[in-house]
């Protein structure tokens, strides 16, 4: 199955995973998804993700989420750039997701990191989501 749109499709997975207060969530793999993850997951907003293959050469990656007193740790997760309009900012005009309460994911030369971590080291990029 192909998706025009991955992250939205992983963002969406995750956003249902928690409105039916499920503790994992499975998502098909790619590099790209792992590294969005890897961010999450250094933001405390997961517990953790792992690979798994279900057959040959097709990976899918199981997602553990994450709950605050039966609250879910992600209160809101929507996607900025889109397949048919990306959005990209330099590092003076990256977004600050609820007043630095939340944080926004950029896809830069430096690789897929968090807002904060473009302003460290200087760098814009495409805005991939807002999770707060």
């Amino acid at each position: 199955m192909s998706f025009s749109d991955s992250i939205g499709d992983l963002l969406t997975r995750i956003r249902n995973a928690h409105m039916a207060k499920k503790t994992v969530v499975r998502s098909p793999a790619s590099k790209l998804r792992a590294r969005l993850l890897e961010v999450l997951i250094e933001e405390g907003y997961i517990r953790g993700y792992k690979v798994e293959e279900i057959r040959a050469g097709i990976k899918e990656l199981v997602i553990e989420l994450k709950y605050y007193e039966q609250q879910p740790v992600i209160q809101g997760i929507s996607r900025v750039s889109k397949p048919g309009r990306r959005i990209y900012k330099d590092v003076d005009n990256l977004p600050r997701v609820f007043n630095g309460m939340g944080i926004a994911i950029l896809s830069t030369s430096k690789g897929v990191i968090s807002d904060a971590k473009a302003r460290e080291l200087g760098v814009g990029g495409e805005v991939l989501c807002h999770v707060y």
